[in-house]
């Protein structure tokens, strides 16, 4: 599956995902990363800073599936692929020096490397009611602004 541009784009300025793994009971795990990027045409990253639990069933069940999503916008996508835990050599090396030229000053035990096989798209449920992406913008905005 090819991670088209815009899509890269959109996930590389969120940042932030949501991963689901699968507990060794099989009851779902949810973790949110803010190191998601889209490392090449077919795969996304994050860096494992403190995920203990993310990292478990990952070693156990490489199914995984990540959300970005815009908050005020309300769209984004879901990535549905099979991970890769690096956790050393040239590759290992390569992506930590990508996060640390970026900004991430954390200690990265290991990264995650994430083969996606299916992209969806998310859209709200307000877009069906024929609410414009600017109201709904505005709506989110004043009410984040508002909350904080």
């Amino acid at each position: 599956m090819i991670i088209e541009s815009k899509i890269k784009n959109f996930v590389n300025f969120q940042k932030l995902g949501f991963v689901a793994t699968v507990n060794s009971d099989n009851t779902p795990n949810l973790s949110p990363k803010g190191t998601v990027r889209v490392w090449d045409d077919e795969n996304l990253i994050f860096a494992d800073i403190n995920s203990p639990q993310t990292m478990k069933n990952l070693s156990n069940n490489s199914s995984i599936e990540i959300n970005v999503v815009d908050p005020i916008k309300r769209k984004g996508y879901r990535f549905k692929g099979k991970s890769t835990i690096i956790s050393d050599g040239e590759l290992y090396q390569k992506i930590v020096d990508y996060y640390k030229k970026n900004g991430t000053k954390n200690k990265i035990n290991s990264v995650v490397m994430i083969k996606v096989d299916d992209v969806l798209e998310v859209v709200s449920p307000l877009y069906d009611l024929g609410i414009s992406e600017t109201e709904i913008s505005d709506k989110w905005t004043k009410h984040f602004l508002e909350n904080n």
